[in-house]
């Protein structure tokens, strides 16, 4: 499958790029940025061309891969699916949900594959444990914390991006919270319940179609002492938690270009992909609402 990858910033060259170009099946072929000179940069290291016209790349390839703010993901990937491409998208799908919803009709109307790069859901043994307990009944809550020190650290590479600083912790990590609890305890009813912690901390509760309820707390402010990400699910058959992963974002997301690959000779659909992608979108709406309201 040839493959072009849009965005230039330090998640496409951390993540995207060596992934899609250590992939066996993946053409890499070549990038597209909003600025030529980082273009330039990054299509040399990976010997492929540098695009000036995005829909010049889209004509010369089967998928992209987006490593993009979501406003430009979302616009650009509708673009790409109405040009006949496969979608490897980031979270979160898109900042509201009308433009996370043209992207699902022309992913649907164009009849193209795709899947969101929810990080855990793509790491083999949160995975499998993910798969385990979705298979298990009678769970009664869950408890996700995902603490991120983006903006309370030294020297992250994420803590000038403009769309971070605006959309805080519950756009950036919320998405991996609920990729991990929504396929266990079931879709969120409702958001019952948003609260602001410190910095750009948020608290929400949700009711599941389960029965079940369930607590995030997600932070890009916390000390980086007290960093991390934490699942805790209790229920009828007691209590267990995510395991660890020790892979690296390249190797995860080399598994999802997998997925996508998959989903395009088959026809069948991801469980990551842009539909799922605006069903967490929707939440965080909902949950955005809530908060605002105060």
């Amino acid at each position: 499958m040839r493959i072009g990858l849009l965005g230039t910033g330090p998640w496409a060259q951390m993540a995207h790029a060596p992934a899609l170009s250590g992939h066996p099946e993946l053409d890499f072929v070549g990038v597209w940025g909003r600025r030529t000179a980082p273009t330039k940069e990054l299509a040399d290291t990976y010997g492929v061309r540098a695009y000036d016209d995005v829909d010049a790349l889209l004509a010369d390839v089967d998928a992209v891969a987006v490593a993009l703010p979501p406003a430009i993901q979302a616009d650009l990937a509708a673009r790409a699916a109405r040009a006949g491409c496969h979608l490897l998208l980031d979270k979160p799908l898109a900042p509201t949900v009308e433009q996370g919803r043209t992207v699902v009709e022309a992913v649907a109307e164009a009849g193209v594959a795709s899947v969101v790069f929810f990080t855990t859901r793509f790491q083999p043994e949160t995975a499998a444990w993910i798969t385990e307990q979705a298979g298990a009944d009678g769970w009664f809550t869950g408890r996700a914390q995902w603490l991120g020190a983006v903006f309370s650290g030294d020297d992250n590479p994420f803590a000038d991006s403009p769309w971070r600083r605006e959309k805080g912790a519950l756009w950036d990590v919320g998405p991996h919270a609920l990729s991990v609890l929504l396929p266990v305890l079931g879709d969120a009813r409702q958001v019952t319940a948003a609260a602001h912690g410190p910095g750009d901390t948020v608290h929400l509760v949700l009711d599941h179609v389960s029965g079940a309820s369930s607590t995030l707390a997600l932070s890009l402010t916390a000390p980086p002492a007290a960093s991390g990400a934490a699942v805790e699910l209790r229920g009828t058959a007691g209590v267990t938690l995510l395991p660890e992963s020790t892979e690296t974002a390249v190797s995860a997301l080399s598994r999802a270009a997998d997925a996508l690959l998959a989903a395009a000779r088959t026809g069948q659909p991801h469980p990551c992909d842009a539909a799922f992608g605006l069903r967490v979108t929707e939440i965080l709406a909902e949950a955005e609402t809530l908060l605002d309201e105060g």
